[in-house]
């Protein structure tokens, strides 16, 4: 089951359940759409590969399979590449 990670790990903006413009990696690197747009160029910067939009998980559900509330943020900036 996907973590549904809280927020953009590049500009830390809040990415809430229902979000449209979360974006994940296939490890579930989580990024905003702005950033995966403006900033890495569809590129994850942990594993190098590409992005696609978070699914939203139906809100009858959250209470069940609640989402992560770790934040995850690059504080070396999200542009730097570990690939």
């Amino acid at each position: 089951m996907l973590e549904l990670r809280p927020s953009c790990e590049c500009c830390d903006r809040s990415l809430p359940p229902a979000s449209t413009d979360a974006m994940i990696c296939s490890f579930e690197c989580t990024f905003c759409r702005t950033c995966v747009e403006t900033v890495l160029d569809h590129v994850c910067p942990n594993c190098g590969g590409g992005f696609v939009p978070r699914p939203i998980r139906p809100e009858r559900l959250l209470a069940t399979y609640p989402p992560s509330t770790v934040r995850v943020v690059k504080p070396e900036g999200c542009a730097t590449s570990a690939v």
